[in-house]
């Protein structure tokens, strides 16, 4: 019974905590017209409280007006997070004219 308990326990928490990807995102103008993506990453140290690069959005914009950002942590970025206990922590750049 306990370890049946202990068991359930672990992959609630487990389910709880993958649950979503944080997300971020910002529609200016009328939003994505073209439907064309740029991917960039941005590269943060201490669980992202100090930034080592971040993406140049006015650069992968270019001219155009209508377009929307998405800020994200990824199922990739998350795992090196974990896997350098939150030292080094990546976020991926989406920006879709």
């Amino acid at each position: 019974m306990k370890k049946s308990l202990l068991k359930v326990s672990l992959i609630f928490a487990v389910a709880v905590m993958m649950t979503s990807c944080y997300t971020f995102t910002a529609t200016v103008g009328n939003g994505p017209q073209t439907g064309a993506k740029v991917v960039s990453h941005n590269h943060y140290l201490i669980n992202g409280l100090a930034p080592i690069s971040t993406a140049k959005t006015k650069e992968l914009v270019g001219d155009a007006k209508d377009y929307s950002i998405t800020v994200s942590h990824s199922f990739i970025d998350g795992f090196l997070a974990i896997l350098t206990s939150g030292i080094y922590t990546p976020t991926t750049v989406t920006i879709t004219k």
